[in-house]
């Protein structure tokens, strides 16, 4: 299990890699936003994708890394590794958006392109890694992944101390987990909702069977949220800390469009809809958060498209234009961990 240490080692080792993001308070939503799109690659994926390079040692790492990814946390894997200057290869799906692979080879990474499903990439990087003795980064389910993502928490729990909810998006479990663990490494009582697409309700399904299931198949519009099934490690730290989880609520790909928009207009902010996903649980009454609350809004790589149309969050919409103000950020501090990494196995 990810430790209060392990989180503090982290979030010093992230000193002068990842960007502590503000918190801006939207006065229609009544909470503030916690803007991961701030980060150099556009999403929160940069915090826990270097944490697991930068704690590899150097031998597992030599010949590079490669991961899987729909495509924020491989352009977190292309941008870590650059900086500690090893080769990186990002396996992707034949959808992936076009600005997200372009994302990926911005900051050098090589790009795989292989079927459709979270499993399908897995496979084949999995298989890379074997021929070409590559270090595998998974996206969520490793406890150093789990440990950089709950940076999050620990900004939000130190530079709001009395925030009572925390709404966040969930694809495999690795930034909620993440949260809860770095909340209360910070000494935060915040309890936390996730957020999942309609047609993505892994976590909500693995809770109430007390295991991680696997679904059949997943759609949304929201494709950072679309795994089949949340981390067997990740649901572990969840299930440890049950009672700091309010719930898991389900928007449809209506409310993720119109909370982009929402975003775009109101807070001029461009989002993608997984980052969306925590506004479009507020907007949509999925989710009524006790304030002070924030909405952890996880990335900002988005289609341009999307951002054009009226949508219920234009002009004249509910709420009218939004006051956004900014919270100051906090300070961290750190002891040393340790790291479960091993060698990558030889190919043939």
């Amino acid at each position: 299990m990810v430790t209060a240490q392990d989180v503090r080692e982290a979030a010093a080792g992230l000193a002068g890699v990842t960007v502590r993001t503000p918190l801006r308070y939207v006065e229609p939503l009544g909470a503030y936003l916690k803007l991961e799109n701030l980060q150099p690659v556009g999403a929160f994926k940069l915090r826990g994708a270097y944490t697991a390079i930068r704690r590899m040692p150097e031998q597992v790492r030599r010949n590079g890394v490669i991961t899987y990814s729909s495509g924020n946390h491989g352009q977190a894997v292309a941008y870590a590794a650059q900086l500690v200057g090893v080769r990186a290869v990002v396996v992707m799906p034949e959808t992936a958006p076009a600005v997200k692979v372009a994302g990926v080879k911005r900051w050098g990474g090589e790009v795989v392109l292989a079927g459709r499903t979270s499993e399908d990439r897995q496979r084949a990087a999995e298989q890379i890694a074997a021929r070409e003795r590559l270090a595998v980064v998974p996206p969520f389910d490793h406890p150093d992944i789990v440990a950089g993502q709950a940076t999050v928490g620990l900004e939000i729990a130190e530079a709001l101390p009395d925030a009572r909810t925390v709404v966040v998006p969930v694809g495999g479990g690795g930034l909620i987990a993440g949260v809860v663990t770095g909340l209360a490494a910070g000494g935060s009582r915040a309890t936390v909702w996730g957020v999942e697409p309609a047609g993505a309700p892994k976590l909500a399904r693995s809770l109430e069977t007390g295991r991680p299931v696997r679904l059949e198949r997943t759609a949304s519009i929201a494709d950072g949220l679309i795994t089949l099934t949340v981390g067997a490690i990740p649901f572990a730290h969840l299930a440890a800390q049950r009672d700091r989880l309010a719930g898991v609520a389900l928007v449809d790909d209506d409310a993720l469009l119109d909370a982009v928009q929402f975003l775009w207009r109101h807070a001029h902010v461009a989002i993608e809809p997984s980052g969306a996903a925590t506004t479009a649980a507020v907007r949509s009454g999925a989710v009524r958060p006790v304030p002070p609350a924030v909405l952890i809004v996880s990335g900002g790589n988005v289609d341009p498209s999307l951002l054009r149309g009226r949508g219920r969050g234009g002009p004249g919409g509910p709420g009218g234009p939004g006051r956004v103000r900014s919270l100051g950020e906090a300070r961290f501090w750190s002891p040393t961990t340790t790291s479960p990494w091993s060698a990558p196995s030889r190919g043939s």
